[in-house]
């Protein structure tokens, strides 16, 4: 087993694991490699504080030869959203940044907001909450042929050499999707939050993460990117097997001008375990507390008021739709289950979950105690691993 950093039980079953239907789940991850469904993985499952199973397969490098190994390095994407939204709390307990606040109270651009492509005047206002929760009324340009999407596509808003502030110019002066607060639509509505934290710390969104969480937690190898001398221990997607339908994943080491609050940040199974074990220890780690016990509740309750639309093209997320029609919501930073049965995966209740469009994936379920870190650079195969891995957790465990 894998070293994470983190107390390790002695086998699985010391943590209500099965061993051997562990191996059910091992064995169907290396059938994929040895298919070239995907280049390789790192897995890492903790119940009740303890490190209960956590394995490398496959290659950290295919074309290079380089087998999976434990540190690997990955571009998280979207895993970046929930680190974001902690660094947002953590300034509104410091009496810094007011959640129910409008968003043009710390982003003066965003007084005067135009929705849909006739640009008729906002007509509610955008809170910070409805940038953690994605009801903003802000969308992303790449996810559908909406008209306010084609008008967006036509501005560079995904430039690596842009900053939050210009990106932020950017955004104010295009028409939202939807009237904040009334639907949810996954959107770039962390990047945004990423520009207030900014500007409610006085600090770079790079640099306040790397000294308010990232350091103090000991995540060492989680950043906007990292130094060159780590280059070697970087996973890399496959130039051959399934078409790859995501832009190309970008080197770990590769900086760009560009934080991105959104889906800019790299890391590996161990750091990323780190951070979810600061959540299930309600909010502090090794002695460090970065938010309280209230905060984690508040985060991981669903926030989506009961007459929330979801956006037109929501269909994608299939079992990942945060509706009521799923049994899920969200929070402020990732999506919540809320209800047993709607949904075609097993969890529980109060679980909370989210990934990134590279292959990467996290769920914490509080009621069983455990939580799942799964690392992987291979985004033609990010949804069919994000069903795979509920089944085959679930089914290993064995005890309570």
């Amino acid at each position: 087993m894998i070293g994470l950093g983190l107390p390790r039980a002695e086998c699985p079953e010391q943590v209500g694991l099965s061993s051997a239907r562990l191996e059910r789940l091992a064995g169907v991850i290396r059938a994929d490699v040895e298919r070239k469904l995907i280049p390789g993985a790192v897995l890492t499952i903790a119940r009740a504080g303890r490190v209960g199973y956590a394995e490398a397969f496959g290659w950290r490098d295919r074309e290079a030869g380089a087998p999976m190994t434990a540190d690997a390095i990955f571009r998280v994407a979207s895993m970046t959203k929930p680190i974001t939204s902690v660094a947002a709390m953590m300034l509104a307990e410091e009496g810094r940044l007011e959640i129910a606040a409008p968003v043009a109270s710390y982003l003066p651009e965003f007084v005067e907001l135009t929705v849909g492509v006739e640009r008729h005047k906002a007509q509610r206002v955008m809170t910070v909450q409805d940038l953690l929760r994605h009801t903003s009324g802000l969308t992303y340009a790449a996810f559908g042929d909406t008209p306010v999407q084609m008008i967006w596509r036509d501005v560079r808003l995904m430039d690596e050499g842009q900053t939050n502030a210009e990106l932020v110019a950017k955004l104010a002066a295009l028409p939202l999707m939807f009237e904040p607060g009334t639907t949810w639509e996954y959107s770039m509505s962390t990047d945004v939050l990423g520009r207030v934290v900014e500007v409610a710390s006085g600090m770079p969104l790079d640099k306040f993460i790397e000294e308010r969480i990232t350091k103090p937690l000991k995540m060492g190898d989680t950043a906007f990117e990292v130094s060159a001398d780590k280059k070697a221990r970087g996973a890399r997607p496959m130039k051959e097997g399934p078409k790859n339908e995501m832009p190309s994943v970008p080197e770990v080491t590769e900086k760009f001008a560009w934080r991105s609050g959104g889906g800019g940040m790299v890391s590996t199974a161990a750091d990323y375990a780190r951070f979810l074990q600061m959540f299930a220890n309600g909010g502090q780690l090794d002695g460090v507390r970065l938010i309280s016990r209230k905060t984690i509740d508040l985060m991981t309750a669903d926030a989506l008021p009961p007459d929330i639309k979801m956006g037109a093209d929501m269909w994608r997320f299939e079992a990942f739709e945060p509706s009521a029609r799923m049994g899920q919501g969200f929070g402020l930073g990732f999506a919540v289950r809320t209800e047993q049965g709607r949904n075609p995966l097993p969890g529980s209740p109060g679980d909370y979950y989210w990934g990134g469009a590279y292959g990467t994936y996290f769920w914490h379920d509080p009621h069983e105690r455990m939580y799942v870190v799964f690392m992987m650079q291979s985004p033609a195969a990010r949804l069919r691993y994000r069903y795979l891995l509920r089944d085959l957790v679930y089914q290993a465990l064995i005890g309570n």
